[in-house]
This record gives C-alpha cells, sequence and structure tokens, in this order.
C-alpha cells in the first residue's frame, strides 16, 4: 500500500489515505500539487482504497504539504513520516 498524507493548515495530524496501485497514488499526489499550485481556489477530493467508506474533501488552499510514502509489511509500527521519524529513532 502506497500512504499519502496531506498536511492541512489548523489540523494538527495528518489525513491519510492508502492506494494499492503506485501509479494511482502518483496521480492522486499530482493533482494535489497541481491544486495547490493553482490560484484558483478548489475541492480536492480523496478516497482510500484499504477503508472504502473512507472519503475527505479539503480546500486546496488549505493544503500545506502533502507526503507520499510506501506502506512495507515489514514495519515495527514505528513508522512515523517526517521529521517526526528521527524522534521516535532516539
Amino acid at each position: 500500500m502506497i500512504t499519502i498524507d496531506l498536511l492541512v493548515r489548523y489540523i494538527p495530524v495528518p489525513l491519510s489515505v492508502e492506494k494499492k496501485e503506485e501509479s494511482e497514488a502518483q496521480t492522486l499526489y499530482n493533482q494535489i500539487i497541481e491544486a495547490m499550485k493553482s490560484s484558483e481556489t478548489q475541492i480536492v477530493e480523496l478516497t482510500c482504497d484499504k477503508q472504502t467508506d473512507k472519503k475527505i474533501a479539503v480546500i486546496s488552499d488549505q493544503i500545506t504539504g502533502v507526503v507520499i510514502s510506501q506502506k512495507d509489511g515489514t514495519s515495527k509500527g514505528n513508522n512515523v513520516p517526517g521529521f517526526f521519524a528521527a524522534l521516535a529513532e532516539k
């Protein structure tokens, strides 16, 4: 599974969805980047392949970052993306 995390203004935790196919995840990542670049505010809708009833909608001008990462089965449960990973390893 490929995880896509959205960092949203005023929300302290990332919003996440998972995609089975790498090509789908990369396409979604590119769509989010394009929405962030656009001067026109739009709604970005995300669906999750793992939890099929999970849907997220975010206004594009509130997105402050996006992270795409591969989720492997060998994780020890401390798989924290970004800067917090260094803190978790100590």
